[in-house]
């Protein structure tokens, strides 16, 4: 099957709104959608949604893509094989992408929704990097098999139990070996069924439990799962 992309009409999202976003010490600027439940009601959702059960959640900075990059922000990067490359999957707006280039490392931003990807792109320099990065469209489904990356980043991504098992199969093909994946999640059902799939493909799973929100505001407790490539 080949992979299906998407694209969000831009006059859907055409408003817009910068938020700032505290994680730790550093200060990030994501631009993002002012209204993203208005897009819900767009014809083209509900056609995306019947020809491919496709729903553009990317416009909504959610709490484990703020716990993904609190993680980035933290992790001894020196310590891994230099130049450390990552790709995140499903990166929505960027933000733990971006975080990523605050820590001086090369990041590959990937999603289904090509508009995403402009998003994501357009966080990064709004944050002060002009290069250093790269968009690609992504369909789990469909991985490339001619790239292999030392680190794999994603947050929320197993939100339904179906996008489990391409997952796993997205991981076979784009981690290298001896590679590490950080993968946060909001402790949903489906995560359990994640970490058992991963396990049974010889994977190493180490659960370390996380939470982030906005300062003075809510804080969502979630897990990282550190997975580890058996290579």
């Amino acid at each position: 099957m080949p992979p299906r992309y998407h694209a969000t009409p831009p006059e859907v999202v055409a408003e817009t709104v910068r938020e700032t976003v505290f994680i730790d010490e550093n200060t990030f600027f994501i631009e993002r959608p002012t209204d993203s439940d208005r897009l819900f009601d767009h014809p083209w959702v509900r056609s995306a949604y019947a020809a491919d059960e496709y729903t553009p959640y990317w416009p909504t900075l959610w709490p484990s893509a703020r716990m993904l990059a609190k993680v980035a922000v933290r992790e001894p990067w020196d310590a891994y094989p230099q130049p450390v490359r990552v790709l995140e999957v499903g990166c929505g707006l960027g933000l733990a992408g971006v975080a990523c280039l605050s820590r001086g490392l090369d990041v590959t931003f990937s999603d289904v929704d090509r508009t995403a990807l402009t998003f994501a792109a357009r966080n990064a320099k709004h944050n002060g990097f002009a290069t250093g990065f790269r968009t690609i469209p992504l369909d789990f489904r469909c991985p490339p098999d001619d790239v292999k990356y030392p680190v794999v980043i994603g947050s929320d991504l197993m939100y339904e139990e179906r996008l489990v098992d391409p997952l796993v199969g997205l991981l076979a093909a784009v981690l290298a070996p001896g590679g590490v994946c950080l993968v946060t999640d909001p402790d949903r059902p489906s995560a359990r069924y994640f970490r058992w799939k991963l396990e049974e493909a010889g994977y190493s799973v180490t659960p370390e439990f996380i939470r982030a929100g906005e300062p003075g505001g809510e804080r969502t407790k979630g897990t990282l799962y550190r997975i580890r490539h058996p290579g």
